[in-house]
Protein backbone atom coordinates (compact mmCIF):
# COMPACT_ATOMS: atom_id res chain seq x y z
CA UNK A 1 0.00 0.00 0.00
CA UNK A 2 1.51 3.90 -1.06
CA UNK A 3 -0.28 6.62 0.52
CA UNK A 4 0.71 10.04 -2.04
CA UNK A 5 0.16 13.15 0.30
CA UNK A 6 0.53 16.18 -2.23
CA UNK A 7 -0.22 20.00 -1.18
CA UNK A 8 -3.59 20.72 -2.71
CA UNK A 9 -6.67 18.60 -4.28
CA UNK A 10 -5.14 20.41 -7.78
CA UNK A 11 -1.89 18.69 -7.35
CA UNK A 12 -3.36 15.91 -6.35
CA UNK A 13 -5.54 15.64 -9.44
CA UNK A 14 -2.83 15.97 -11.48
CA UNK A 15 -0.68 13.50 -10.04
CA UNK A 16 -3.66 10.70 -10.61
CA UNK A 17 -3.87 12.03 -14.01
CA UNK A 18 -0.54 11.15 -14.98
CA UNK A 19 -0.52 7.72 -13.31
CA UNK A 20 -3.23 6.94 -14.81
CA UNK A 21 -1.63 8.37 -18.17
CA UNK A 22 1.51 6.66 -17.42
CA UNK A 23 0.20 3.27 -16.81
CA UNK A 24 -1.75 3.48 -20.38
CA UNK A 25 1.28 4.35 -22.11
CA UNK A 26 3.49 1.78 -20.58
CA UNK A 27 0.91 -0.37 -21.26
CA UNK A 28 0.76 -0.43 -25.17
CA UNK A 29 -2.67 -1.06 -25.65
CA UNK A 30 -3.77 -2.08 -29.53
CA UNK A 31 -6.83 -3.52 -31.32
CA UNK A 32 -5.83 -6.98 -29.92
CA UNK A 33 -5.09 -5.59 -26.09
CA UNK A 34 -7.25 -3.25 -24.70
CA UNK A 35 -6.48 -1.12 -21.50
CA UNK A 36 -9.44 -1.67 -18.94
CA UNK A 37 -9.67 1.32 -16.54
CA UNK A 38 -12.60 1.68 -14.06
CA UNK A 39 -13.77 4.97 -13.62
CA UNK A 40 -15.55 6.40 -9.86
CA UNK A 41 -18.69 8.87 -10.44
CA UNK A 42 -18.73 11.80 -7.91
CA UNK A 43 -16.79 15.58 -7.47
CA UNK A 44 -13.66 14.40 -6.21
CA UNK A 45 -12.31 12.73 -9.67
CA UNK A 46 -13.02 16.06 -11.89
CA UNK A 47 -10.15 17.45 -11.54
CA UNK A 48 -8.11 14.24 -12.85
CA UNK A 49 -10.71 13.86 -15.64
CA UNK A 50 -10.04 17.54 -17.04
CA UNK A 51 -6.05 17.08 -16.51
CA UNK A 52 -6.61 13.60 -18.73
CA UNK A 53 -8.88 15.63 -21.20
CA UNK A 54 -6.20 18.19 -21.97
CA UNK A 55 -3.93 15.46 -22.15
CA UNK A 56 -5.40 14.04 -25.30
CA UNK A 57 -6.37 17.59 -26.73
CA UNK A 58 -2.76 17.64 -26.18
CA UNK A 59 -1.89 14.50 -28.31
CA UNK A 60 -0.30 12.75 -24.96
CA UNK A 61 -2.62 10.10 -24.67
CA UNK A 62 -5.12 8.42 -26.67
CA UNK A 63 -8.04 6.25 -25.90
CA UNK A 64 -8.18 4.46 -28.51
CA UNK A 65 -7.93 1.37 -27.29
CA UNK A 66 -9.10 1.83 -23.26
CA UNK A 67 -12.53 0.00 -22.57
CA UNK A 68 -13.47 1.63 -19.49
CA UNK A 69 -16.33 0.19 -16.53
CA UNK A 70 -18.45 3.10 -14.64
CA UNK A 71 -18.31 2.43 -10.60
CA UNK A 72 -21.95 2.88 -10.24
CA UNK A 73 -25.19 4.25 -11.65
CA UNK A 74 -28.24 5.31 -9.77
CA UNK A 75 -31.44 3.00 -10.40
CA UNK A 76 -34.04 4.89 -13.27
CA UNK A 77 -30.98 6.45 -14.88
CA UNK A 78 -29.41 5.53 -17.81
CA UNK A 79 -26.63 5.94 -19.96
CA UNK A 80 -25.33 4.82 -23.41
CA UNK A 81 -23.09 2.13 -23.92
CA UNK A 82 -20.81 1.62 -26.63
CA UNK A 83 -17.45 -0.38 -26.49
CA UNK A 84 -15.40 1.48 -25.04
CA UNK A 85 -17.41 2.98 -22.19
CA UNK A 86 -19.45 0.66 -20.13
CA UNK A 87 -22.19 1.74 -17.37
CA UNK A 88 -24.49 -0.61 -15.47
CA UNK A 89 -27.86 0.50 -16.56
CA UNK A 90 -30.02 1.91 -13.68
CA UNK A 91 -33.32 1.93 -16.20
CA UNK A 92 -33.78 -1.58 -17.08
CA UNK A 93 -36.62 -3.80 -15.74
CA UNK A 94 -34.45 -6.39 -14.43
CA UNK A 95 -31.69 -4.42 -12.22
CA UNK A 96 -29.68 -7.67 -10.94
CA UNK A 97 -29.70 -9.29 -14.31
CA UNK A 98 -27.61 -5.95 -15.20
CA UNK A 99 -25.58 -6.19 -12.34
CA UNK A 100 -24.84 -9.93 -13.38
CA UNK A 101 -24.17 -8.76 -17.01
CA UNK A 102 -21.64 -6.08 -16.14
CA UNK A 103 -19.73 -8.69 -13.64
CA UNK A 104 -19.61 -10.81 -17.34
CA UNK A 105 -18.54 -7.91 -19.34
CA UNK A 106 -15.69 -7.25 -16.91
CA UNK A 107 -14.50 -11.16 -17.05
CA UNK A 108 -15.05 -10.65 -20.71
CA UNK A 109 -12.95 -7.49 -21.29
CA UNK A 110 -9.60 -9.62 -19.50
CA UNK A 111 -10.27 -7.71 -15.94
CA UNK A 112 -9.94 -4.11 -15.27
CA UNK A 113 -6.03 -3.12 -15.25
CA UNK A 114 -6.51 -0.32 -13.02
CA UNK A 115 -9.78 0.75 -11.02
CA UNK A 116 -10.03 4.35 -9.62
CA UNK A 117 -12.04 5.03 -6.75
CA UNK A 118 -12.63 7.74 -4.66
CA UNK A 119 -14.68 7.49 -1.10
CA UNK A 120 -18.01 9.09 0.78
CA UNK A 121 -16.65 10.84 4.14
CA UNK A 122 -18.15 7.51 5.98
CA UNK A 123 -15.26 5.44 3.95
CA UNK A 124 -17.69 3.94 1.31
CA UNK A 125 -16.55 3.21 -1.99
CA UNK A 126 -18.62 3.29 -4.95
CA UNK A 127 -22.24 2.96 -3.09
CA UNK A 128 -21.03 0.33 -0.91
CA UNK A 129 -22.35 2.17 1.74
CA UNK A 130 -21.15 1.38 5.48
CA UNK A 131 -22.10 -2.66 6.75
CA UNK A 132 -21.65 -3.79 2.72
CA UNK A 133 -19.67 -6.91 2.06
CA UNK A 134 -16.03 -6.84 1.88
CA UNK A 135 -16.76 -9.23 -0.79
CA UNK A 136 -19.72 -8.32 -2.51
CA UNK A 137 -19.95 -8.20 -6.32
CA UNK A 138 -22.11 -5.95 -8.73
CA UNK A 139 -25.59 -5.73 -7.00
CA UNK A 140 -28.61 -2.96 -5.98
CA UNK A 141 -27.86 -0.90 -3.24
CA UNK A 142 -30.33 1.28 -0.74
CA UNK A 143 -28.20 4.48 -0.64
CA UNK A 144 -27.24 5.61 3.31
CA UNK A 145 -29.23 8.85 4.38
CA UNK A 146 -25.56 10.70 4.44
CA UNK A 147 -24.96 9.93 0.74
CA UNK A 148 -28.72 11.29 -0.15
CA UNK A 149 -27.28 14.05 1.52
CA UNK A 150 -24.34 14.53 0.55
CA UNK A 151 -25.51 14.47 -3.00
CA UNK A 152 -28.14 16.31 -3.34
CA UNK A 153 -26.24 19.29 -4.64
CA UNK A 154 -25.99 17.06 -7.60
CA UNK A 155 -29.96 17.47 -7.85
CA UNK A 156 -30.39 21.23 -6.81
CA UNK A 157 -29.83 20.83 -3.54
CA UNK A 158 -33.08 18.87 -3.10
CA UNK A 159 -33.49 15.68 -1.45
CA UNK A 160 -36.67 14.74 -2.91
CA UNK A 161 -34.86 14.06 -6.33
CA UNK A 162 -32.08 11.83 -4.94
CA UNK A 163 -32.27 8.64 -6.38
CA UNK A 164 -32.60 6.11 -2.87
CA UNK A 165 -31.24 3.47 -4.84
CA UNK A 166 -28.34 2.51 -7.46
CA UNK A 167 -26.36 -0.32 -8.86
CA UNK A 168 -22.94 -0.48 -8.18
CA UNK A 169 -19.48 -2.27 -8.09
CA UNK A 170 -18.66 -4.39 -4.94
CA UNK A 171 -15.93 -4.14 -3.25
CA UNK A 172 -14.51 -8.01 -4.52
CA UNK A 173 -15.23 -6.55 -8.00
CA UNK A 174 -12.83 -4.00 -7.26
CA UNK A 175 -10.65 -5.79 -5.63
CA UNK A 176 -10.27 -8.07 -8.71
CA UNK A 177 -8.49 -5.09 -10.33
CA UNK A 178 -4.85 -5.72 -10.73
CA UNK A 179 -4.03 -2.12 -9.62
CA UNK A 180 -6.38 -0.03 -7.54
CA UNK A 181 -6.07 4.01 -6.98
CA UNK A 182 -8.40 5.96 -4.51
CA UNK A 183 -8.31 9.42 -4.51
CA UNK A 184 -9.23 11.22 -1.18
CA UNK A 185 -9.49 14.94 -0.76
CA UNK A 186 -10.45 17.49 1.87
CA UNK A 187 -10.69 18.33 5.10
CA UNK A 188 -14.38 16.46 5.55
CA UNK A 189 -12.95 12.94 4.76
CA UNK A 190 -10.03 13.82 6.80
CA UNK A 191 -11.25 10.48 9.35
CA UNK A 192 -12.33 8.47 6.70
CA UNK A 193 -8.82 8.66 5.47
CA UNK A 194 -7.63 7.52 8.92
CA UNK A 195 -9.82 4.75 9.01
CA UNK A 196 -8.49 3.51 5.57
CA UNK A 197 -4.83 3.18 6.41
CA UNK A 198 -4.07 3.62 10.26
CA UNK A 199 -7.24 1.03 11.60
CA UNK A 200 -7.81 -2.99 10.58
CA UNK A 201 -10.16 -3.61 7.77
CA UNK A 202 -13.44 -3.15 8.58
CA UNK A 203 -16.83 -3.72 6.75
CA UNK A 204 -18.40 -0.40 8.78
CA UNK A 205 -15.63 1.50 6.45
CA UNK A 206 -15.37 -0.51 3.03
CA UNK A 207 -12.65 1.85 2.03
CA UNK A 208 -10.32 -0.36 4.38
CA UNK A 209 -10.42 -3.02 2.76
CA UNK A 210 -7.69 -1.82 0.26
CA UNK A 211 -5.16 -2.40 2.40
CA UNK A 212 -5.19 -6.12 1.56
CA UNK A 213 -4.81 -5.52 -2.08
CA UNK A 214 -1.45 -6.27 -3.22
CA UNK A 215 -1.48 -3.17 -5.35
CA UNK A 216 -3.08 -0.42 -3.89
CA UNK A 217 -2.13 3.54 -3.97
CA UNK A 218 -4.33 6.34 -1.72
CA UNK A 219 -3.70 9.95 -3.62
CA UNK A 220 -4.59 12.67 -1.10
CA UNK A 221 -4.15 16.25 -0.38
CA UNK A 222 -2.56 17.81 2.84
CA UNK A 223 -6.16 18.44 4.09
CA UNK A 224 -7.18 14.73 4.16
CA UNK A 225 -3.87 13.70 6.56
CA UNK A 226 -5.54 15.95 9.34
CA UNK A 227 -6.59 12.94 11.58
CA UNK A 228 -3.66 11.21 10.66
CA UNK A 229 -0.70 10.73 12.84
CA UNK A 230 2.37 12.67 12.40
CA UNK A 231 4.48 10.06 12.20
CA UNK A 232 2.21 8.14 9.34
CA UNK A 233 2.42 11.46 7.74
CA UNK A 234 6.40 11.85 7.74
CA UNK A 235 6.76 7.78 6.50
CA UNK A 236 4.84 8.32 3.56
CA UNK A 237 6.36 11.32 2.67
CA UNK A 238 9.16 10.15 3.29
CA UNK A 239 9.08 6.95 1.18
CA UNK A 240 7.98 9.62 -2.02
CA UNK A 241 11.02 10.86 -1.88
CA UNK A 242 13.12 7.62 -2.20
Amino acid sequence: MKLIILDHYSQASEWAAKYIRNRIIQFNPGPDKYFTLGLPTGSTPLGCYKKLIEYYKNGDLSFKYVKTFNMDEYVGESHLTNVLKVHPCGSTSDLQAECDAFEEKIKAAGGIELFVGGIGPDGHIAFNEPGSSLVSRTRVKTLAMDTILANARFFDGKLANVPTMALTVGVGTVMDAREVMILITGAHKAFALYKAIEEGVNHMWTVSAFQQHPRTVFVCDEDATLELKVKTVKYFKGYVLL
